[in-house]
């Protein structure tokens, strides 16, 4: 064995000359100045820039008092007055059987019974919200109200 012969078990490891170091000289391959010339850059996507200019969504919109819950439908007394019969009972089953109420977002909406003119028949409230007078004018002629 000689001097001249001996191989080492392991490659040397160089580390690759860039820029005047190296043999590309200057600029490296990387075109000229600015932020593609940096080492590490990182171009933000186009998009990025659309959704930061559109409008920030935070809570529940301008009114944050606002409740979620579906305020009831009011239905003055008259309307039960010309719809139902005297010892018929009103439910919002009912009064949507009769066309008087619709149907929200798939639901039987919360119904209240609101009362400023007398009634004349005696009906049967549940499953209503009923205002102080037209409770009152209600049990004035017979009727019952049930929550």
């Amino acid at each position: 064995m000689q001097f001249h012969t001996i191989k080492s078990k392991t490659k040397r490891i160089t580390s690759t000359q860039v820029a005047r170091g190296g043999k590309r000289g200057k600029t490296a391959g990387r075109g000229t100045k600015g932020q593609k010339a940096r080492a590490g850059h990182k171009i933000r996507p186009e998009f990025r820039d659309v959704i930061k200019r559109m409008p920030k969504l935070r809570g529940r919109g301008k009114n944050s008092n606002k409740t979620i819950q579906l305020k009831p439908i009011t239905v003055p007394l008259t309307v039960i007055e010309l719809s139902f019969e005297s010892g018929e009972k009103v439910t919002p089953k009912t009064l949507l059987q009769k066309g008087i109420l619709t149907i929200m977002k798939g639901k039987t909406p919360k119904v209240k019974i609101l009362g400023r003119s007398p009634i004349t028949k005696k009906v049967n409230i549940s499953g209503c919200e009923v205002s102080a007078t037209a409770k009152a004018s209600i049990e004035k002629v017979g009727g019952t109200v049930t929550a």
